[in-house]
């Protein structure tokens, strides 16, 4: 049985925490195994005296629906304490802030890619916490896709944003406490940082083999069959192609309007990819890109999530639109992410190359290897921080 760290938190709270007030960054899937959410749990406690609350993008509540919609804080009307929003005029708590607590409860559902915004919250108040002098406590959690696969290329230090702070791949396969004790280490050495570990969890599981209930962590994240495919298709936010926002498949669903979906499959055979089908289809987004226009495109089925590789399918979608439909320019333009200046692809990404590779239209298989020697060294750099076989 795989119990996350708010099931543990009871038993393996240090005691020098006990009574101190403490701040609690949560959202709506920070639940027990139990669906009880950790707001409740940990108010109820006897050892925790919840203080203040703070909340990351889309809200603690899960109340903003699309990207980049800010939120301000406000008083919780159940206990008159107040939340503090990390998604709004700061994305990093301020001193003000941090004067409502004595430390930092973080609990945070990830799901296994770096542009997932949780994880760089995550960095920021461990950043100010440091400064502060605040300890933190990280509540861990599975990483839903896996520990045992990585993929894609690593983030360059000149192409930092709210969607990569540290040079991580895009699949970078360790939990949000695993993640911690790396930024730690390499960036914020003089933390006090305490990590509780997941009980029962190893590397080569999937969620869906957990028994642990999914939880939206943000509302484009429906299902966890969506985060499988999140670390490639994710990449469409930077393109002018629907990633599937304002369907009921988002990440799943791909497409645009001048798009002919048998044409586009007929490309993407080519390519053999392993572990995904592709089904044609037409679909109409409600929100987003496209709204009420009719669009070609395709559902991504995973056959085999094993060998399936999101980025690299990612890839092979865009070099196989860029070749049929080589008039058109692929690339949103920002602002995107609070970057004003660099193409969201390229933040995304994680650097220009990628994106030159597609417009070059060089082979699928030489990008691939491309990122494979940086990514074999940041393999070796993340194995001390490991906390699960």
């Amino acid at each position: 049985m795989v119990l996350c760290g708010i099931d543990r938190i009871g038993r393996m709270l240090p005691r020098r925490f006990y009574g101190l007030k403490a701040g609690l960054l949560i959202h709506p899937a920070s639940v027990s195994r139990k669906l009880i959410h950790a707001k409740e749990l940990l108010l109820r406690s006897k050892k925790i005296t919840v203080s203040a609350f703070f909340g990351p993008q889309h809200g603690i509540f899960g109340n903003t629906q699309d990207n980049m919609i800010e939120w301000e804080g406000f008083i919780d009307k159940d206990t008159g304490l107040p939340i503090f929003s990390l998604y709004g005029n700061t994305r990093k708590p301020t001193e003000e802030m941090l004067k409502t607590i004595d430390y930092l409860i973080i609990d945070l559902q990830d799901v296994g890619a770096r542009y997932y915004t949780f994880i760089w919250t995550m960095s920021l108040c461990m950043e100010a916490c440091e400064k502060a002098g605040i300890p933190v406590v990280i509540l861990d959690r599975p990483n839903p896709i896996g520990g045992h696969i990585t993929e894609g290329p690593l983030l360059e230090t000149n192409f930092t944003s709210f969607v990569g702070l540290h040079s991580i791949p895009i699949r970078h396969g360790m939990t949000i406490g695993e993640l911690s004790l790396y930024f730690k280490d390499r960036f914020y050495p003089n933390l006090d940082l305490t990590v509780i570990p997941l009980s029962g969890w190893r590397r080569n599981m999937w969620f869906d083999q957990t028994s642990l209930p999914w939880v939206m962590p943000s509302p484009n994240m429906p299902t966890f069959e969506t985060a499988i495919v999140y670390p490639g298709m994710c990449l469409f936010e930077g393109t002018i192609i629907s990633e599937g926002r304002g369907t009921t498949r988002p990440f799943e669903i791909f497409g645009a309007p001048f798009i002919e979906p048998d044409k586009l499959i007929k490309k993407l055979k080519d390519f053999k990819l392993k572990g995904v089908f592709f089904r044609p289809l037409y679909f109409t987004p409600t929100f987003n890109k496209f709204a009420g226009e009719l669009c070609g495109g395709a559902q991504l089925h995973i056959i085999n999530r094993e060998t399936f590789k999101p980025v690299l399918t990612a890839v092979a979608i865009l070099l196989s639109i860029k070749e049929l439909y080589s008039g058109v320019n692929l690339w949103r333009n920002p602002p995107y992410e609070y970057e004003f200046e660099k193409l969201p692809f390229d933040i995304l990404a994680g650097s220009e190359k990628l994106r030159i590779h597609i417009e070059s239209g060089k082979p699928l298989k030489e990008i691939e290897t491309e990122w494979q020697k940086k990514l074999r060294n940041f393999l070796k750099k993340r194995s001390s921080y490991l906390l699960y076989d």
